[in-house]
């Protein structure tokens, strides 16, 4: 595979606690992909370990054909963008000046110039802070841009986020919970949103989605892939997913059965 994300194997331990045991799954270049599962199932520990804040026992993760030894002050170079289900803005920044912070790494002038208050550096910042209003009016939060993000109410910080992330132009997008305390009428828009991503701009996107809203997932997703109690019991389309017993084993607690009805090699 020349594009995309490959997790091979992965496994996570914590001493005696196993995170995750032997997790293979892929992300083809410009498509989306839903990991869901039953709290504690391994879902963060996973997007934890694509992002480099966790370093996995076993395994490897491959990223646009080549070896991938995640940093995470790095991502953003690789072209990986992730949200996080607690926001993590800078509270005191304003709005776009948090989106803003999402593209530093396009920043054509150097420090510098921006120090100096040279005139490439101020039509550089000029172009990012017009392309941040862009995103937040795409998101419908562009009237809050001047107020700083702590002030903002938490469907709204959501917003923000996203927008940071998606103004690195990234070629992989992690979006963690990114429905989390949203309303119902926000989650149309959302879905034409995650729907349109791979192939926002001229180079494709592959997205990786963690999230609890299953109609969300089953509309958006052209893959799932299934954890429970750290392992990968099923992957596949969303309806071969949500016909698959061991799904329904996973989230209502039942005994499973021994083979899921669904594996990684009758999909791939």
């Amino acid at each position: 595979m020349s594009g995309g994300l490959v997790v091979d194997n992965v496994g996570v331990r914590f001493g005696g606690l196993v995170a995750l045991e032997s997790v293979s799954f892929d992300v083809p270049e410009a498509t989306v992909t839903g990991v869901i599962g039953p709290n504690g199932a391994g879902k963060t520990t996973l997007f934890n370990v694509i992002s480099g804040f966790i370093k996995p026992t076993n395994g490897s993760l491959t990223w646009e054909g080549k070896a991938f030894s995640p940093k995470p002050n790095h991502l953003v170079r690789d072209g990986v963008a992730r949200t996080l289900q607690g926001v993590g803005l800078f509270p005191l920044l304003t709005a776009v000046e948090n989106v803003m912070l999402g593209a530093t790494i396009r920043r054509k002038a150097g420090f510098g110039s921006a120090l100096l208050g040279l005139p490439r550096s101020d039509r550089d910042e000029a172009a990012l802070r017009k392309e941040a209003h862009e995103w937040l009016e795409r998101l419908g939060a562009t009237d809050v841009a001047g107020r700083p993000a702590g002030t903002l109410a938490y469907p709204v910080q959501k917003r923000v986020a996203l927008a940071r992330a998606l103004i690195s132009r990234p070629r992989l997008l992690m979006l963690d919970e990114p429905a989390g305390g949203l309303g119902a009428e926000d989650l149309g828009p959302l879905a034409e949103l995650i729907t349109t991503l791979p192939r926002e701009w001229d180079t494709p996107c592959s997205v990786v989605l963690v999230e609890h809203h299953m109609d969300l997932v089953m509309k958006v997703c052209d893959k799932v892939v299934v954890l429970d109690f750290g392992r990968c019991v099923a992957t596949g389309t969303p309806a071969q997913v949500q016909s698959d017993p061991a799904v329904a084993a996973a989230y209502l607690g039942e005994e499973p059965p021994e083979e899921s009805a669904l594996t990684e090699e009758s999909t791939s």
